[in-house]
């Protein structure tokens, strides 16, 4: 077989034609199929590889084998460098030339190469996978090899020299009883069905690949593409007619609502040629500064690391600009808007001061950008808050003030877009049952400013936005004289891509904060699907679990409530609310103390609400509590006790907080119940009457009696 051309890998072949081809033709072959710059060191590398395997290679080169160089990976956005099929055997090579130790890094990099094939390359599901680190100065060879203890089929990563990659080929075929041909038919083009990292598939989608080449595509299940074609075309029809619209996208937890409004930014913001798009383009803003910081942090250091790779001269600084274009923290597109508006507001109304705003041709008083994607609407400020916010001047009283400010947060952010003298659409995503801070209005603050103060807006909305968890139901009663609606199916994201052992996780979820009587058996079903859930009283055995079960550079982390207190006399502290201390939690890698992966810092639902961690301990402090039959809340007061929560409003918060915590990790989870402290001291008193056992047993017990496997 000679090499045929795909868009999977750089060049192909079986093992006879290869060894037979002339090294610089094979190189030219990687050339011509490459997209980009390529650097002399790349160069230098191939031609070692090429040389070293046509040599390797040699005792198999009469039998059904197939060689593929650059083998891509959409989901980590990076390419294998070599595969080999062989014998019914996927080994996986990744090179380090010149290199003669073996860094963590690079054995976790070789890892996460077998486990991505062997989760969503369809044909590696059944297959032994074989990583192997190649440093060709690497003065060894590994002796031992071994599927890992997951029964998975994956060997633990082998490292060798160049000098001894044929031998270890040869007993790795020996110890696996490889001993037959075979061919792994089309394994090159199989389907690909990744369920990528919020943070991967930025990455990804940066990079201009497509939603359909960094999600689970199963054409029969998944909407994300069908939903952004939809979208696009209001966007055009907009343009087009030059009208006004928004459009309200739905979705269960970890439907890619988030990787929808970040693919039209994409594809708005930039041209064909990937240059920015100053007439069309569009801004992605949430008010989530922890999810708004850690994508941009992500971006920037790919864009920053790419660059350099290219020989481009540029600062992490310069690469940060870039991203912030298109994505952004929804509060300072408010503030830019507000620095217009004049001041104080008269009569209840907002106008635009002439003296502090430039009027163009085209935008008018509004921003640049005619499409804004405004992710998790549902947390918009109700009127009051916002008011009361900017009455002071914001948080800390040094931020712009405005007396009687008139509007909800929605309602300004549709007057901002209004501004535009052409055209303009909004895309709202909303989740359902996520409100998690006091002041988020909901889906009916839109509703209700679209009804009142912009009628002449088209209305394009998602048919599941009619229930319960949406407005409490009454979208179609509100929206019912309006007469610029649209429904669309094509707006509701049904399907999780979160995690692809996990279809009923949401599910289960909810039922068990609801105590539905369905809860036992979802239990079953998530778990029987391949989603550890399981239970412990301990968080050594809780930490323990999670190093267990992560590998290669899969990550862990602890969540808890923002309400939580009591979690120091456990090792654990929560995590500043700082953006900065975000990031650091989920981008660092296992070297670095601020990493997630320490299971020394928790995170809140407020950090993690739109990411997420491959496996997670969620730990249940005493701020809500299972009691006769239901759930109470409780909130400390700093110092000695837990006060009772009766507020209605700050109980549903409190509830949503552990519904999102519970559907942060991709893979697994543990929950830890802690056991509490029932010690007296000698004069017979409680040694920490904050930390009662009675807080937490009836918790225990209820999860105890779903089935969740203790450890």
């Amino acid at each position: 077989m000679a090499n045929i051309k795909s868009e999977r890998c750089l060049y192909r072949a079986d093992f006879k034609t290869f060894i037979a081809t002339d090294p610089y033709s094979i190189l030219g072959h990687l050339h011509n199929s490459f997209h980009g710059q390529i650097l002399t060191t790349a160069d230098e590398a191939w031609l070692s590889e090429i040389e070293l395997l046509q040599n390797v290679l040699l005792p198999w080169r009469e039998e059904e084998s197939e060689i593929i160089f650059e083998y891509d990976i959409p989901r980590l956005g990076k390419r294998i460098d070599v595969v080999l099929l062989l014998r019914g055997l996927i080994f996986c090579l990744e090179f380090k030339v010149g290199q003669k130790d073996a860094l963590q890094a690079d054995v976790e990099q070789v890892m996460d190469y077998a486990l991505d094939l062997k989760n969503f390359h369809r044909y590696s599901h059944d297959r032994i996978i074989v990583p192997i680190l190649i440093p060709t100065n690497y003065a060894s060879s590994s002796r031992s090899f071994m599927p890992s203890v997951y029964n998975d089929s994956i060997f633990n990563p082998l490292i060798t020299g160049s000098s001894g990659l044929q031998g270890l080929i040869e007993k790795v075929l020996r110890h696996a009883d490889a001993s037959t041909p075979a061919a792994i038919k089309d394994w090159v083009i199989s389907p690909y069905t990744p369920t990528p990292t919020i943070i991967e598939a930025a990455r990804s989608l940066y990079e201009n690949h497509s939603v359909e080449d960094i999600t689970r595509h199963e054409a029969d299940t998944v909407m994300t593409d069908t939903t952004i074609a939809y979208i696009l075309g209001v966007i055009n029809r907009s343009k087009q007619n030059g009208e006004k619209s928004i459009c309200f996208v739905t979705g269960v937890p970890g439907a890619g609502k988030t990787l929808v409004g970040l693919d039209v930014a994409v594809k708005q913001s930039y041209q064909d040629d990937g240059s920015f798009n100053e007439d069309d383009g569009a801004v992605y803003l949430s008010g989530n500064g922890p999810l708004v910081k850690v994508l941009t942090e992500a971006l920037a250091r790919d864009n920053y690391k790419k660059c350099r790779l290219r020989g481009e001269r540029r600062n992490l600084s310069d690469s940060r600009r870039e991203v912030e274009k298109f994505i952004q923290i929804i509060h300072r597109y408010r503030d830019n808007m507000l620095a217009k508006i004049k001041n104080p507001v008269v009569d209840g109304k907002l106008e635009i001061d002439p003296d502090k705003a430039v009027k163009l041709q085209q935008s008018g008083y509004g921003e640049v950008e005619h499409v804004a994607i405004f992710d998790e609407a549902q947390r918009a400020w109700t009127h009051k808050r916002i008011a009361d916010y900017l009455k002071r001047g914001g948080t800390y009283g040094n931020k712009l003030k405005v007396a009687n400010f008139p509007m909800s947060e929605a309602a300004f952010l549709i007057w901002s877009l209004d501004q535009r003298e052409d055209w303009a659409t909004i895309v709202c995503l909303i989740g359902g049952g996520q409100e998690i801070n006091t002041g988020e209005a909901g889906i009916s603050e839109w509703i209700a400013a679209l009804n009142d103060h912009f009628p002449h807006w088209k209305v394009y909305i998602s048919d599941k936005l009619t229930e319960p968890e949406y407005a409490e139901g009454r979208v179609n009663e509100l929206l019912e004289h309006n007469a610029n609606v649209r429904y669309s199916d094509k707006l509701h994201l049904g399907v999780s891509l979160r995690s692809f052992r996990a279809e009923r996780l949401a599910a289960f979820v909810h039922s068990l904060l609801s105590f539905n009587l369905d809860a036992e058996e979802l239990y079953k079903d998530v778990v029987g699907h391949g989603y550890p859930v399981v239970l412990t009283r301990s968080m050594d055995r809780a930490r323990a679990w999670l190093r267990e079960q992560a590998r290669g550079t899969q990550q862990t982390g602890i969540l808890i409530s923002k309400v939580s207190a009591r979690f120091k006399p456990l090792a654990v502290h929560v995590l500043p609310q700082n953006d900065d201390d975000a990031a650091h939690w989920f981008l660092e890698d296992k070297t670095d103390v601020r990493s997630s992966n320490y299971l020394e810092e928790a995170a809140t639902e407020i950090q993690v609400q739109g990411l997420e961690v491959d496996f997670a301990c969620v730990l249940w402090d005493a701020d809500m509590r299972y009691e006769d039959g239901g759930w109470s809340f409780w909130k400390f007061n700093g110092k000695t006790r837990w006060i009772p929560e009766n507020n209605i409003e700050t109980r549903k918060y409190m509830l949503n907080a552990y519904r999102v915590l519970l559907t942060r990790a991709r893979q697994g989870i543990v929950i830890c119940v802690p056991e509490g402290n029932g010690n007296k001291t000698h004069e017979g008193f409680l040694e920490d009457p904050t930390r009662q056992p009675s807080f937490y047993d009836g918790t225990y017990r209820y999860f105890k009696s779903l089935g969740i496997e203790e450890i």
